[in-house]
């Protein structure tokens, strides 16, 4: 098995692929293609296009003088039809692949790399691993929905219209796009893959609507900062590939005071702030009521690292994997130790001055005040959180003590979810704390 390259020309397209069948010849097999899968062929045509090159390399063999594709027909019927509109199968489709390579000025590569084999059985056992679902580990294992967030959350990479899209075209309103070189958007699009940085920058694209959050000439100079950065090669992917290289070049622009701050805010007012936050309760209450698990799906927006590994574990188990009908102990436990381990957190971080002895009600107090004059909480959820230390409440810190300690306190889906609803705040702080 090697990886050589092959002339485009000299690639067929497989008549007797799995999708379809048996078939009389190449072009009935690529209308079968388009007839069956025509929004996911544009899309991949678009993608090669915009990309100039294809990512994975066709599974071939020689058969005869042609090398016959046995993984890979979509990518290559969509090269053939970039070198070759005239050959799509109907005209709208000619003209579509016309116009695509007219658009992208894309030049099609005269040969491919491929991935050569010379045994039929050897195409069936890697066709076998790929195509057949996970086998119990043998075969490709899909991500499920939350490893596609993290993947979303560490990239920026989504579908549709991306951030770095909206910033591109805001700066070229603005006439602030960079003098030499372009933005290079998929490094855009790291640096602000997720909303808790695009906040930091002082702008916000949440359910694909961009907005700016702070005083508008402040992100303006911010955001051409970034790009001439980018676009000058000066940061490149490299240094954003991870949370902590994000950080660490968003701290950089901070100590040159280029950060909005929460004067540089459009909505100050206490009314307003208000507002927000009532806004962000009811999506949390209503994602909270849709779901089995004590923590709902929705981005809370923590920065995780390395610190926070045992704190992310725990906080998964609680939002994927545990469901409150089934484990409500398991989970009253699991919720008390993440409480702990995020308050312990912050004190470390924050250097908030506790004592050795102090309780873990003691050591919530005192995160509690250090909040709230960070202005990182408001004056209601500190007094919230103040009246949480207080014995006699039902949903308190003690409730959850006595969950692990009493034998008579039985936790229920309901208790734990009003829990819940009164310390995510707090542990969403606690575990931000360090960024």
């Amino acid at each position: 098995m090697t990886f050589e390259p092959v002339k485009l020309k000299e690639l067929k397209i497989n008549t007797s692929n799995d999708r379809h069948g048996d078939l009389s010849d190449e072009p009935t097999a690529i209308a079968w293609l388009f007839n069956n899968k025509e929004k996911h062929m544009k899309n991949l045509a678009s993608d090669i296009a915009e990309q100039g090159e294809i990512f994975d390399p066709p599974l071939v063999m020689l058969q005869g003088k042609d090398y016959v594709v046995f993984d890979g027909n979509r990518r290559v019927t969509c090269l053939k039809l970039l070198a070759s509109p005239e050959k799509a199968p109907t005209k709208e489709l000619q003209e579509f692949f016309e116009n695509l390579k007219s658009e992208k000025k894309f030049k099609v590569p005269a040969t491919i790399t491929c991935q050569k084999a010379t045994d039929n059985e050897r195409i069936d056992d890697i066709l076998f691993r790929r195509h057949t679902g996970s086998q119990e580990g043998v075969g490709q294992s899909n991500w499920d929905d939350r490893m596609k967030r993290n993947f979303i959350d560490r990239t920026g990479k989504a579908k549709g219209i991306t951030i770095s899209d909206e910033i591109e075209k805001f700066l070229e309103k603005k006439d602030k796009l960079p003098k030499i070189g372009k933005i290079p958007r998929s490094t855009l699009n790291r640096l602000l893959s997720s909303e808790k940085f695009r906040n930091k920058v002082g702008v916000s694209f949440s359910n694909g609507k961009f907005e700016i959050t702070h005083d508008e000439d402040v992100v303006t100079n911010l955001l051409q900062k970034i790009a001439n950065d980018l676009a000058s090669k000066k940061i490149v992917l490299g240094d954003l590939w991870d949370n902590k290289g994000k950080i660490k070049y968003l701290g950089i622009l901070e100590e040159q005071q280029l950060l909005p701050q929460d004067i540089h805010l459009k909505n100050t007012t206490e009314k307003g702030i208000k507002k927000e936050k009532k806004k962000i309760k009811k999506k949390i209450k209503k994602a909270l009521n849709d779901q089995s698990n004590l923590i709902p799906s929705y981005d809370y927006e923590i920065i995780w690292n390395k610190d926070t590994d045992r704190h992310r574990e725990i906080w998964e188990e609680l939002q994927f994997r545990l469901r409150l009908s089934e484990h409500p102990n398991a989970i009253s436990v699991l919720l008390r130790v993440l409480m702990e381990l995020s308050v312990d957190y912050c004190i470390k971080t924050q250097r908030v001055q506790t004592h050795e002895h102090d309780k873990l009600s003691k050591k919530i107090e005192k995160v509690a005040k250090h909040l709230f004059e960070a202005g990182k909480i408001d004056k209601d959820y500190h007094l919230t959180l103040k009246k949480l230390n207080q014995k006699e409440q039902l949903i308190s810190i003690n409730t959850l003590h006595k969950y692990i300690h009493s034998y008579d306190l039985t936790p229920t889906p309901m208790h734990l979810r009003d829990i819940w609803t009164n310390i995510s705040e707090l542990i969403v702080c606690c575990l931000n704390s360090k960024n």
